[in-house]
């Protein structure tokens, strides 16, 4: 053992640590095959007799930046608005679930860096031969709009008007009046974009058309768009509650652990990381937090993530350095002015900083740490999650793949092998009975008071 009675040894694997590692690699696996089987099921196209019984809103539509409410009138007079044609090429979809049917919204049409209101109409005429119609509304719009038919609001994705509150656009249904079967009428939909959304150059209002449709198709094709939209932030749900499980297995065997400054700021940063990307799937599946809040919260929680995970690692040595515990709360106040001043210089000194403070750490670990190979992998994985645009963009790695047809970002593959590493290590910390001796028992609190180099 060294001088304060914990050797850096790995420690011995008993028949109960054995049998904890086995149980996480079965919830793993587990867990696997039922996203994957979620991700293929909602991959899976429209259903063709579906889409046959439907019509899609594509080809001309009529377009005007501004706002005016007259504009939902059917006798508006439209005939020098300009004209967008929401046709999408043959297998287009969106860079991100994999919607169908994509298009570039207006500012690849001719209004680059255009923020605020808009307005499409188009004139549709409504088949005689069902009792009941629907429009399932675009299903990707930046970023809020209003449906409107003959001047009637049926609806739409958040709130519009003078203080606009604007949600996740999900699928959405509209039952269409009763007298519109057999008709012709003039649908418009008034779309609006934040200002400071939307860094492409093919951002911005409608990027998928709505759909036609009479009501036993509508009620199917709906649940074909939510299945689509369910799976493409499953992972951002499944992920988080694994962290949590993780978590939980730490306060579980906290107090038979050889590293308990580690497992408790590692809890920290797991539940600030599993809240990161849970908000994906809340602002994607619901409307209980708006797009300011989200983006706010994109900008800013990455900090007191990394610097939680910085702590924690500096802790899985023997002797932490308080000199790298000092520089990373000094690199995440840096962090923070560039997130709440949009300064690049800050976040970039905030970021590259704390990636050497991990390179750093990693090294002491390969030279002195405890389970070097586990502890080290385990690392690796977290700060490849955590600097994918630093690490994996400059050698050329996609930051999305789209296995059956559903979007997965390279991220969401990294933590689906970092979060059961971390299990894995945490169920190593847990000290045979017989080698939890009194000094051992004590090094949360020795390890703590290292001094720095």
């Amino acid at each position: 053992m060294t001088s304060n009675g914990f050797s850096p040894a790995a420690p011995r694997v008993d028949a109960t640590q054995r049998k904890r590692v086995i149980a996480i690699l079965v919830a793993t696996l587990v867990t696997w095959v039922a996203v994957i089987a979620d991700l293929k099921t909602g991959g899976r196209p429209d259903p063709g007799p579906l889409r046959a019984a439907s019509s899609l809103l594509d080809g001309p539509w009529r377009f005007h930046t501004g706002d005016d409410l007259r504009w939902a009138a059917a006798d508006t007079d439209d005939s020098g608005w300009k004209t967008i044609d929401l046709t999408a090429l043959q297998g287009s979809h969106d860079g991100d679930v994999g919607l169908p049917d994509y298009v570039g919204g207006w500012m690849a049409h001719g209004h680059p860096g255009y923020h605020g209101y808009a307005w499409y109409r188009r004139e549709v005429t409504v088949p005689a031969d069902a009792t009941g119609w629907e429009i399932l509304g675009p299903t990707l719009v930046e970023d809020g709009y209003e449906l409107y038919w003959n001047g009637r609001l049926l609806g739409g994705s958040g709130r519009l008007g003078p203080d606009p509150r604007l949600v996740g656009t999900r699928p959405l249904r509209f039952a269409l009046p009763a007298d519109a079967a057999g008709s012709r009428g003039v649908l418009a939909i008034r779309a609006y974009m934040r200002p400071g959304s939307g860094a492409s150059a093919d951002s911005g209002g409608m990027h998928t058309p709505p759909l036609l449709a009479p009501r036993p198709v509508a009620d199917a094709l709906h649940r074909a768009q939510w299945r689509r939209t369910v799976a493409g932030y499953i992972v951002d749900a499944v992920e988080p509650a694994a962290m949590l499980a993780v978590i939980g297995l730490a306060l579980a065997y906290g107090r038979r652990s050889g590293r308990k400054g580690f497992l408790v700021l590692a809890c920290l940063a797991l539940a600030l990381t599993a809240v990161r990307r849970l908000d994906n799937a809340i602002v994607s599946w619901t409307d209980l937090q708006d797009l300011d809040t989200y983006a706010w919260l994109a900008s800013v929680m990455w900090v007191p993530t990394i610097a939680a995970w910085v702590l924690a690692w500096n802790r899985w040595c023997l002797r932490p350095w308080r000199s790298i515990d000092g520089v990373a709360i000094v690199l995440a106040v840096a962090g923070i002015i560039g997130a709440l001043t949009h300064s690049a210089g800050w976040t970039s000194v905030c970021r590259l900083g704390s990636l050497a403070l991990f390179v750093v750490i990693g090294a002491r670990i390969v030279r002195t740490g405890p389970m070097r190979a586990l502890a080290a992998l385990t690392l690796a994985s977290v700060v490849a999650a955590q600097f994918g645009a630093e690490l994996l963009d400059t050698i050329g790695v996609p930051g999305i793949w789209f296995p059956f047809g559903i979007g997965v970002s390279r991220t969401q593959y990294i933590y689906a092998i970092a979060v059961p590493l971390l299990a894995v290590l945490v169920a190593r910390t847990v000290l045979p009975r017989e080698t939890r001796c009194p000094a051992a028992r004590q090094e949360g609190k020795i390890v703590t008071s290292g001094a720095g180099p």
